[in-house]
């Protein structure tokens, strides 16, 4: 990795790291320059202004998110459909669990986004890609012959819907056997015949 990349890596994690520990409005570039070993106008290099940093971070976590992040549908097939999506769910625990500033992270850009417009509209891309996906997904687990053709569009939501609630759980830090409950919501829309 070249040494600018290398900046460049450094400056964002330590943003995203300081974003967590003293939030979005009070992590200064001075702050960052410093913890990563550089000065101030380095960072004008990389990005022009905090907003731009704010934004990538913004988007990159964003993407991290997204449904299409998990899921592949292809991946899902008639031996293993129940088993891909309970450990595909399992992951998103798992991964959510292990970033420890992912929450603090997460907290700060909903706080923007109670501001700001543009971080709303992305926030909700995201969630509307989770009920489209998993609408696609049951619509291919019908299909398959491994769930019901009815009430998709309700199942779908109800899986989103749950897995939102678990990361929004997990962000105050509540003590719930997470994977269990996705267990149980997956089986509620797997036939048991199969």
């Amino acid at each position: 990795m070249k040494s600018s990349e290398k900046t460049f890596t450094a400056i964002v994690e330590t943003a995203y790291r300081m974003f967590s520990e003293y939030g979005i409005a009070k992590t200064t570039y001075s702050m960052i320059a410093e913890e990563v070993g550089i000065s101030k106008p380095s960072i004008y290099y990389y990005f022009k202004s905090k907003e731009e940093l704010i934004n990538y971070i913004f988007e990159e976590v964003c993407k991290a998110i997204e449904f299409s992040a998990f899921f592949t549908l292809k991946n899902f097939t008639k031996d293993n459909f129940k088993d891909e999506l309970v450990a595909v769910g399992f992951r998103m625990i798992e991964e959510q669990a292990k970033d420890k500033h992912f929450n603090r992270v997460i907290q700060e850009y909903l706080l923007l986004a109670s501001r700001n417009k543009k971080y709303i509209q992305r926030f909700e891309m995201v969630q509307q890609e989770f009920l489209v996906g998993f609408e696609d997904l049951l619509k291919r687990g019908s299909d398959l012959g491994v769930t019901s053709s009815v009430n998709v569009h309700a199942k779908a939501h109800m899986l989103a819907m749950i897995l939102d609630n678990i990361g929004n759980f997990m962000l105050l830090d509540v003590k719930i056997d997470y994977k269990q409950v996705w267990i149980e919501a997956v089986a509620t829309i797997i036939r048991d015949e199969v």
